[in-house]
């Protein structure tokens, strides 16, 4: 963290929150009064000694579990919070979109709650009175603005919510979850405003479980688990480390908390590292290894073992794996990513129905997936992986990230990650004695 201080939006330095957590309410009563020496209560650390900068003209992302403490950071940097510990320094005017809707009077119209959003943010009404044809039109709620907000539908609350917060020009833009609200009209919508943000050097801190989102968006990413800051990094790279959080293949601190609601020896597990030859590329792999992939290859529509395929063309993702234990019924999978980290694609053994059965220790098995070439001409990331399920218990046994790379060899782009290969007619309209006939061009 050696960057200028006037390059810096927000520095958070060692910021910690903790709760104190009573078993009974006597015990919280006695200890305001003075009533007691003991101490009554457990301390629960929301945040450990969390430190991070964001730049002016950044987008920082913050990734974690349910309970890892992002919003309570995003709470401390707005003001909303105060930390327990620590330091948290913000330049410039914040919008943040926390929780959509917090400060509106539910009796007041919509038009009222809009006037009173604006002056809570530091706005006269001239100005609130310039910004309020875009804050209508992106609300898009019709007549409804007039009349109380307690009459809304949930969908009609939070799009007036998001568009009086979006639009009152903020230097720093603060989202927790907010840009899925509203019908996929209004998230695309949301999006497009994202974009114009970011294209504007607005600095922003966006927290969504949408890992695609996070990808797409961030600069850089920071990840959190109950409330220790485990990373910061590429998105791509703390995506990853992310992954392995989920599936308890990641080698977690030790909470400070006296009373983690995780057991840490239940989900820590050391990842295994098997030895790789020199000329090889490192490989990130993780899993119990009572599968494990020992080879893996693309195939392209002639047989050719290739990595580049031609647009259109049919062609086959193979891997190998063998079993060093009886497993009640293994999963096979591949996914794949562009080059920022984002996943387009990807299946499976189990959403194909396509192999559902027990494997013995010992046995050693080849798995092809074929399909048909539709990605824009590119380059793109293949990971694979073996996993299942024991009993209700999900567990991973062998993944490979970003193992194989595939180039796609196109003379046709479209828009977006794939092509949709629409067949297209054009025709003619000749008007005769007022029939429309139609000639095909």
């Amino acid at each position: 963290m050696n960057q200028k201080r006037e390059e810096i939006a927000i520095a958070v330095e060692n910021v910690s929150k903790i709760y104190k957590l009573y078993d009974k309410p006597m015990d919280r009563l006695k200890e305001s009064l003075g009533l007691t020496k003991q101490k009554k209560y457990r301390e629960h650390y929301a945040l450990s000694d969390v430190s991070f900068h964001v730049k002016k003209g950044e987008c920082l992302g913050i990734i974690g579990t349910n309970g890892s403490g992002k919003s309570t950071i995003l709470k401390i940097i707005t003001g909303v919070l105060n930390q327990t510990s620590g330091n948290v320094n913000v330049q410039g005017r914040i919008s943040a979109l926390l929780e959509l809707g917090a400060g509106f009077n539910m009796e007041y119209t919509g038009m009222e709650n809009i006037y009173l959003q604006g002056t809570m943010n530091g706005f006269s009404k001239q100005e609130i009175d310039a910004r309020l044809q875009d804050i209508l039109d992106f609300a898009d709620i019709g007549d409804f603005v007039n009349q109380p907000c307690k009459t809304y539908s949930s969908g009609m609350f939070v799009r007036l919510a998001f568009s009086v917060a979006i639009n009152i020009e903020p230097e720093i833009l603060i989202v927790d979850e907010a840009l899925s609200v509203g019908d996929v009209f209004f998230q695309a919508k949301c999006y497009h405003k994202f974009d114009e943000f970011k294209e504007m050097g607005k600095t922003i801190i966006f927290v969504s479980h949408d890992l695609s989102s996070i990808a797409k968006y961030c600069d850089r990413v920071v990840l959190l688990n109950k409330g220790t800051k485990l990373g910061e990094g590429s998105a791509k790279e703390m995506i990853d480390d992310f992954k392995r959080v989920l599936v308890g293949q990641y080698e977690l601190p030790e909470s400070k908390s006296e009373n983690s609601l995780l057991n840490d020896a239940d989900i820590q597990a050391a990842v295994k590292k098997d030895k790789v030859e020199e000329e090889k590329p490192k490989l990130l792999e993780y899993g119990t290894k009572s599968a494990v992939i020992e080879e893996i290859y693309i195939t392209d529509d002639r047989g050719t073992r290739s990595t580049s395929i031609i647009k259109g063309s049919e062609f086959h993702i193979h891997m190998r794996v063998r079993f060093e234990e009886n497993l009640p019924a293994p999963i096979f999978a591949f996914s794949i990513k562009n080059a920022k980290g984002t996943e387009i694609t990807g299946t499976n053994t189990m959403f194909e129905k396509a192999f559902l059965e027990p494997v013995q220790a010992g046995v050693i098995k080849d798995i092809t997936f074929t399909q048909k070439m539709s990605l824009q001409g590119g380059e793109y990331l293949l990971s694979f992986g073996v996993t299942g399920y024991e009993g209700n218990d999900f567990q991973v046994y062998h993944r490979l990230y970003d193992a194989l790379d595939i180039t796609v060899i196109s003379d046709k782009n479209t828009v977006g990650y794939y092509d949709m290969n629409s067949a297209i007619t054009v025709e003619d309209v000749v008007e005769k004695s007022n029939v429309i006939q139609y000639k095909k061009a």
